[in-house]
C-alpha cells in the first residue's frame, strides 16, 4: 500500500502541476486525484467531492492533501479533511518542486511525505542571481 495524494487548488492549477511532473518524472509513482475548485463553485459541494475523494485514495496508509493558497477556499476545504486519527495530512502551497519531491518518495508513510513535502517546497524557492563572470 502507499498514500494517496489529493490535490486541491484554485481551476487548473493542481492539473497543471501534476502533470508536469508526472511528464518529467515519466510517471506518478502515487495514486493522486485533483480537485479543482472554480471561482464560482460551491464550497459545500466541492468538500463533500473532497471527502469522496480521500475515501477513495486512502487504502490504509492515509492521504496527504496538497493545497495551494493558505486561507483560501481550496485551503479552506482541505483542512476540513483533517481527522483527528492522523490519516489525512494537508500542505499549503503546492508547488512544482514540492510535488516532484513527493513523487520522489512514493515508499514513504504520510508523516515522512508530509515532511518531504514541506522540504520541497521550501528548498524549491530560491532568489535567482545573475552569474558573475571572471
Amino acid at each position: 500500500m502507499s498514500v494517496g495524494i489529493l490535490v486541491i487548488t484554485h481551476s487548473q492549477i493542481g492539473q497543471a502541476i501534476m502533470d508536469t511532473a508526472c511528464s518529467m518524472l515519466t510517471q506518478c509513482p502515487l495514486d493522486v486525484e485533483i480537485l479543482p475548485i472554480p471561482q464560482d463553485s460551491d464550497p459545500e459541494r466541492q468538500a463533500a467531492r473532497a471527502h469522496d475523494l480521500v475515501h477513495k485514495l486512502n487504502r490504509g496508509d492515509g492521504v496527504l492533501v496538497l493545497t495551494d493558497m493558505y486561507g483560501s477556499t481550496p485551503s479552506n476545504i482541505a483542512s476540513r479533511l483533517l481527522d483527528p486519527e492522523g490519516r489525512v495530512q494537508v500542505v499549503a502551497g503546492v508547488n512544482l518542486p514540492m510535488f516532484i519531491r513527493v513523487m520522489n518518495y512514493p515508499h514513504l508513510n504520510l508523516e515522512e511525505l508530509t515532511a518531504k513535502a514541506l522540504s520541497g517546497g521550501h528548498d524549491g524557492i530560491m532568489a535567482c542571481r545573475p552569474s558573475v563572470e571572471g
